[in-house]
């Protein structure tokens, strides 16, 4: 299981956010953290077969990381190298399954996922005969979809509401590539997003010289006025999809 494999094969979307699991077009109400009963009956409403699961960012916590110069060699020293770097970067707590994903001289793009959640997850998909061919974060999921497609630099809002007008989410830049990744967990209304979130990133980003000319908003109906062009859009959560 990768949680960046893209190949040729069809499988089945589950998409799970806090209190939701969307498969084969229904959204089906949850815990926050999906219990084995939700997720059983979710996936029995599947074909059997592969399956690609779209993760809410806050099970993902994900970083773009600039000063990796060299990775050890091996897949376990590798593996516990990427763990040791996300938990510098990020302070996560507990064991963690950590990838990598080199982007060249952007450096390394790192994404987590607690290592026993995914174990339980993999393995009750695998027992039920729909096996977890990958795991990827909402937000990169949404980025793959936009950034590719747009000629000019920009930034992505990927955000779940959380109750009472707030929302947890990332913050996405690209510049040609990816060029920026923040995520927060606590929620906020869309004016402290504005104020407290995207205005310091565009600030930091304008240092760098990599200053974006449009905001992609995903997750709200609507969003308030910002320092940037913005818009508002929800592609539809597809049945299937190339895993």
């Amino acid at each position: 299981m990768n949680l960046f494999s893209f190949k040729a094969t069809q499988g089945n979307i589950v998409w799970i956010e806090p209190n939701k699991i969307v498969v084969n077009g229904r959204e089906r109400t949850a815990d926050e953290i999906p219990s084995e009963g939700q997720l059983t009956a979710a996936l029995n409403s599947i074909p059997p077969g592969p399956t690609k699961w779209i993760l809410d960012d806050a099970l993902t916590p994900s970083a773009l990381v600039k000063d990796i110069m060299e990775v050890p060699r091996g897949s376990e020293a590798r593996d516990a190298f990427f763990r040791w770097k996300l938990g510098q970067v990020l302070a996560v707590d507990g064991q963690y399954s950590v990838q990598g994903v080199p982007l060249g001289e952007h450096g390394w793009l790192l994404a987590g996922m607690p290592l026993d959640l995914q174990d339980a997850w993999t393995n009750l998909a695998a027992k039920l005969g729909r096996h977890v061919h990958a795991m990827v974060p909402r937000w990169l999921w949404l980025y793959n979809r936009v950034a590719a497609t747009r000629e000019m630099p920009g930034m992505l809002l990927s955000l779940c509401h959380s109750g009472n007008g707030e929302y947890t989410g990332s913050i996405v830049s690209w510049w040609k590539t990816l060029t920026l990744v923040r995520q927060w967990s606590d929620a906020a209304p869309a004016g402290s997003w504005i104020s407290d979130r995207i205005e310091p990133t565009i600030a930091f980003l304008q240092r760098d010289g990599k200053t974006p000319m449009e905001l992609l908003v995903w997750g709200p109906d609507d969003w308030p006025k910002c320092p940037l062009p913005h818009k508002v859009f929800q592609p539809a959560i597809a049945s299937q999809e190339a895993v």
